[in-house]
């Protein structure tokens, strides 16, 4: 069976064999004070955002990362110590460490309490940005489990109505496992539009939507500078700003560590650790939920469309797709390409 040619890069963009730009991007981190084996899980989380077609929590933080490395706002340390564990539940201090490694070892640690005990549950205080959250929701629906990963953020959104802003644009995934499609997966932030793709349309000198954001004063732009300087608006209103404040209180009151204004902004001054708070949850789910999920997700797929629109898609399916054919390679923005190799 022949395999379908692969699409051209999109404009602005290069492609890259994933293997040279593992090896690469795992030199980047070393060379800047972190472990070999940390720093392969670190370049590999970064470009596994990329093939999913993630690039706004991808390669374009790594310069950050390693000036916060070199700054010492982020430990080169590579396991998070246990505070506390009531059995179900446990609590880990990162202590700084990177987002992405603290919560892997988080999410390993709740999914083997949820097959002992049905339900398991970890907490993370001292954190550092961890990327997109469904990466850890995916590993407990991997091993069978129904994962839930969340964090705070500093603050970026106001209250409906405000000019203040209040809550972060937490982020909150839920993958649930089956047997023959891909997992179901919701990987959202909180906020209408995420941080990183108003970055990423800032750098490009674009415009973003006009419900994405607003300014310092609480006035609608479509300027991504001025939204960076601004407030980002909640997803649903009322509702999105709910969300994002009981994901802020979980996170940081299940820890102990910081939330709300104590979380200190990512792309701030990078002397001063980012100090998030993370939750993972795990639930053991029978044997057969697998197949009844799978079902779910054929009903959503063939479910009946109106007039002129497109096939329903299944939350994650379009990411599992993207990786799916961006196994060897991938493809990533140009300027991101020439800021790493402007670093060796």
């Amino acid at each position: 069976m022949t395999q379908a040619p692969r699409p051209e890069p999109a404009a602005g963009k290069i492609r890259v064999a994933v293997a040279a730009l593992t090896d690469a991007v795992t030199r980047l981190f070393v060379a800047a004070g972190l472990g070999e084996t940390a720093a392969r899980t670190m370049a590999a989380a970064l470009i596994e955002a990329e093939r999913q077609g993630l690039a706004s929590h991808g390669l374009m933080h790594l310069p950050l990362y390693l000036d916060r490395l070199r700054a010492g706002s982020v430990s080169a340390a590579e396991r998070a110590s246990l505070v506390s564990d009531l059995g179900a539940l446990a609590v880990l201090d990162a202590g700084h460490m990177f987002g992405h490694l603290a919560a892997d070892q988080a999410m390993a640690l709740a999914i083997d309490k949820a097959l002992a005990f049905g339900i398991g549950a970890v907490a993370v205080r001292r954190g550092f940005h961890f990327g997109a959250a469904g990466r850890y929701a995916l590993q407990a629906a991997a091993r069978g489990c129904i994962g839930m990963a969340m964090s705070n953020t500093r603050p970026m959104m106001p209250a409906p109505g405000g000019a203040e802003p209040l809550v972060g644009n937490n982020p909150l995934s839920i993958a649930v496992p089956t047997a023959d499609a891909p997992a179901i997966v919701v990987d959202m932030a909180t906020s209408e539009g995420a941080l990183g793709k108003i970055r990423m349309a800032a750098r490009a000198g674009k415009p973003i939507p006009a419900n994405w954001a607003v300014t310092s004063e609480g006035e609608a732009t479509t300027d991504a500078e001025a939204a960076i300087k601004g407030m980002l608006l909640p997803t649903g209103g009322p509702k999105g700003f709910a969300l994002s404040l009981a994901i802020d209180l979980i996170c940081g009151l299940v820890s102990g560590g910081a939330m709300s204004a104590e979380v200190q902004p990512l792309y701030g001054d990078i002397a001063k650790p980012n100090d998030c708070s993370f939750l993972f949850l795990a639930l053991r789910v029978p044997e057969a939920a697998a197949g009844r999920a799978d079902a779910v997700s054929e009903r959503i797929r063939h479910s009946r469309r109106a007039a002129g629109q497109e096939p329903a898609k299944v939350p994650g399916a379009g990411k599992a797709e993207a990786g799916r054919i961006q196994r060897d390679w991938v493809d990533i923005d140009a300027a991101v390409h020439a800021a790493m190799a402007a670093r060796g």
